[in-house]
């Protein structure tokens, strides 16, 4: 007797060990499957063409000042974009602030072009019919750190404060989930719905992820930016609003793009 529930014990063993291994198996296969489906979608990514109005965009006067944004300063010196998005946020001496890449944009379109910094963070996002300044030239700027490596410094007070108010934002619990942005993003192999998410507590996974944004949403059909990224996770965590530009975003961009250094950027890139 004690002979047959030993070997009915180690026949239930086997079979749980078994149904453990086909669905680590279905796991990996579904993540497999997702990556062969984003490295198809890569061949003629539609952000070329966001890409290639930016930069008509960037050289395009405008605004009452009648001016272009060829003198703005992302970082590297006046009109330098080549590598300027690899090492962004980063402190401006001119605006006595850290800055992102759209909100250094909203500082250039308003000193250059004289559009009032409320007009120039109206809708800045795209939608369905309706094309925004803001996210093509995202697109063209991000484009020209392709194959940089990350390297943002908080050798700056304000760089090095921006930083850690962003890592207490990213660890903060709150809203009626009790969610954090570590909720999702501070642990291993989950995912939501056909999404894996990234442990951006980790050195990897952070560069993986923070370098392929922006990109273009093939289910929105339309470049998403970094700053719409976070409000979008916001929302989704049922947080307050985010506001464009707004310091919190910023220091959350400068928490994320620094764990990130050293690795090569490659965005805008595609995702589902």
């Amino acid at each position: 007797m004690n002979q047959t529930w030993e070997r009915a014990a180690r026949a239930a063993c086997a079979i749980v060990a078994l149904t453990a291994c086909g669905a680590s198996a279905q796991e990996r296969s579904a993540v497999e499957e997702i990556e062969r489906y984003r490295q198809a979608l890569g061949d003629g990514n539609p952000a070329e063409l966001w890409e290639a109005r930016g930069e008509s965009l960037w050289k395009e006067k405008a605004g009452p000042k009648n001016a272009s944004l060829e003198k703005c300063d992302l970082g590297l010196g006046p009109g330098v974009v080549r590598g300027a998005y690899a090492q962004m946020p980063r402190y401006f001496a001119d605006s006595g602030k850290v800055e992102d890449l759209e909100s250094r944009l909203v500082t250039c379109r308003s000193t250059l072009q004289g559009i009032a910094p409320e007009e120039a963070k109206k809708n800045p996002f795209g939608g369905p019919g309706r094309k925004t300044v803001n996210d093509a030239l995202v697109a063209y700027i991000t484009s020209e750190s392709r194959g940089i490596k990350m390297n943002v410094q908080t050798s700056h007070p304000k760089e090095a404060e921006a930083y850690e108010v962003g890592r207490k934002i990213f660890f903060h619990r709150g809203g009626p989930y009790d969610f954090a942005c570590a909720t999702c993003h501070g642990v291993d192999n989950i995912r939501i719905r056909l999404q894996d998410l990234p442990n951006l507590t980790k050195q990897v996974d952070a560069q993986r992820a923070y370098t392929s944004w922006p990109a273009y949403r093939v289910s929105q059909g339309e470049v998403r930016t970094f700053q719409w990224r976070l409000e979008d996770c916001f929302r989704q965590q049922r947080f307050p609003h985010l506001d464009f530009t707004s310091e919190a975003s910023i220091a959350l961009t400068m928490f994320l793009a620094k764990n990130a250094n050293g690795a090569p950027f490659n965005a805008p890139s595609i995702k589902r």
